[in-house]
């Protein structure tokens, strides 16, 4: 997009209006917020709904298999959005890729919300998955074009707009956990999700042409008439391919759910590395971000480590709040839902106070390698004191939710050390020919921590619980000294960004 027309967006949009930022955050921020409410309150309760039996008005499936396939859906969730960037770039935009996909997300919440079969499920799976791949990253693509790019509110309006996300995620779990598993009903708490989704909606249709201008509007690399009727026509190819696949492999036993999640975990893994090969060897890429590229990989691999342990806040320990956790405390029966709250709590409470440590460090400040060690360190630690409780009362009494609690807290540590440096480090290490790309590659190694989770989950049992927690809290933390050592090497690499 050219700067004539940056500027003729950042015109078109009202300067003043929400807190002293463009008026089209408003617009965002609660779009964003309802969104993130739907989402989150969905995923509270998701990995209950499939391993719950029938009679408690879940699916009734092995509970193994419903923790891998949790992950397999977390990790496609972030695949899509690779999709979802792509169809905004060159087919309608980013205002229309959010309008479309929260349709698919409040029809695929509606599809769970109707009581029936596992077919209702896969549908809304499908939904959400492809939703979420045109709302996620697009809208945050909204909300930069809305400011000029030397407008010194950028960074205060996106902490914002994470305020908004944060404060969804937090109130869903509370309400749609407490609705759907403490009264029995996962049917009316996904309900819920899809009237939050449609709030959102509402909001963005209501407000968006007074707020937003022209933002959102423009395609910024547009298909020719001749590229669309051939992507098109591929487009359409693949889908009679895979429904000709589907039709052959699932009645014939070859095509099973345990296919199917090994398949997205090898993609989960073979997609970044494709990324990887293409860009150092693209002739694009000059020798002095070649070298960046390098020192980007470990960081990579740094944080798939810590997604795959953060991201099991939604699978095994929620499956730990629900069996091994004593829900009955201090006088109040606690959903097993409600834990997926705390996340979102500490960022939001804990984010100003991180930014505030940096500024005072100043030069002291660690750098990017060195708050990646530190993420990795509390990773394992969150997992580590798991075993305290296992170790003093065994495996088979109920825990503290305290200890639950602490868990959940020593990770958002860690990712306030890792996540915002690791969103500031992809646009610093990126090379120019690739930075859109390179984004998506972030968002890939949340994608392949899922995916690697989809068949680590498989070793967890009450029986090797001790045993699942130790040697991957272990991991992390080795993980992190041995980035720390290296930090010296990784930052010589990167060529003078720090």
């Amino acid at each position: 997009m050219s700067n004539v027309n940056r500027q003729k967006i950042v015109d078109s949009v009202p300067q003043k209006g929400f807190f002293g930022h463009p008026k089209g955050l408003f617009t965002l921020f609660f779009t964003e917020f309802w969104e993130r409410f739907s989402y989150y309150g969905m995923r509270a309760i998701l990995v209950y709904y499939m391993y719950y039996s029938v009679t408690k008005g879940g699916l009734g499936m092995d509970q193994t298999l419903a923790l891998s396939i949790m992950s397999i859906y977390g990790s496609l969730v972030y695949m899509s959005g690779i999709i979802g960037g792509w169809f905004a770039d060159r087919i309608f935009g980013t205002s229309k890729a959010v309008f479309y996909g929260g349709i698919l997300i409040m029809l695929g919440h509606i599809a769970l919300a109707i009581p029936g079969n596992i077919a209702f499920f896969f549908v809304s799976m499908v939904l959400i998955v492809l939703g979420t791949g045109l709302l996620k990253p697009n809208v945050s693509t909204v909300v930069g074009e809305m400011y000029a790019e030397n407008d010194n509110r950028r960074d205060a309006g996106f902490s914002i707009f994470y305020m908004g996300i944060n404060a969804g995620a937090f109130l869903s779990p509370l309400i749609v956990g407490s609705k759907a598993i403490m009264n029995t009903s996962f049917h009316l708490g996904f309900g819920i999700a899809a009237v939050g989704m449609f709030l959102g909606l509402i909001v963005f249709l209501a407000t968006k042409k007074k707020n937003l201008g022209l933002a959102g509007t423009m395609v910024s690399n547009p298909l020719s008439s001749a590229e669309k009727k051939k992507v098109y026509t591929y487009f359409a190819l693949a889908v009679i391919v895979i429904a000709i696949i589907c039709f052959i492999t699932i009645p014939n036993g070859l095509l099973t759910f345990e296919a199917f999640i090994n398949i997205v975990s090898i993609l989960g893994i073979l997609i970044p590395a494709i990324y990887f090969i293409r860009m150092y060897t693209s002739p694009k890429t000059t020798s002095v971000e070649r070298s960046r590229v390098i020192a980007y990989i470990p960081l990579f691999i740094a944080s798939v480590m810590f997604w795959a342990i953060q991201e099991q806040g939604s699978t095994i320990l929620a499956n730990y709040a629900d069996k091994r956790t004593q829900l009955d405390f201090a006088g109040i029966n606690i959903s097993p839902a409600w834990f997926q709250s705390l996340n979102p709590l500490f960022i939001i409470v804990l984010a100003p106070v991180f930014a505030a440590i940096w500024v005072k460090l100043g030069k002291r400040e660690p750098s990017i390698p060195q708050k990646f060690s530190l993420g990795l360190l509390f990773a394992g630690l969150s997992f580590m004191v798991i075993l305290i409780p296992a170790y003093l009362g065994g495996t088979d009494s109920l825990v503290n939710p305290l200890w639950l609690v602490l868990s959940y807290l020593i990770v958002v540590l860690g990712e306030l050390c890792l996540s915002p440096v690791g969103l500031s480090a992809t646009t610093k290490l990126a090379p120019a020919a690739f930075s859109a790309q390179t984004m998506s590659l972030w968002f890939l190694s949340s994608a392949a921590a899922q995916a690697l989770n989809a068949q680590v989950v498989k070793f967890y049992t009450p029986a090797t619980e001790m045993t699942y927690f130790g040697v991957i809290g272990g991991a992390s933390i080795v993980l992190g000294i041995i980035l720390l050592a290296m930090s010296p090497k990784i930052q010589g690499l990167m060529k003078g960004i720090r």
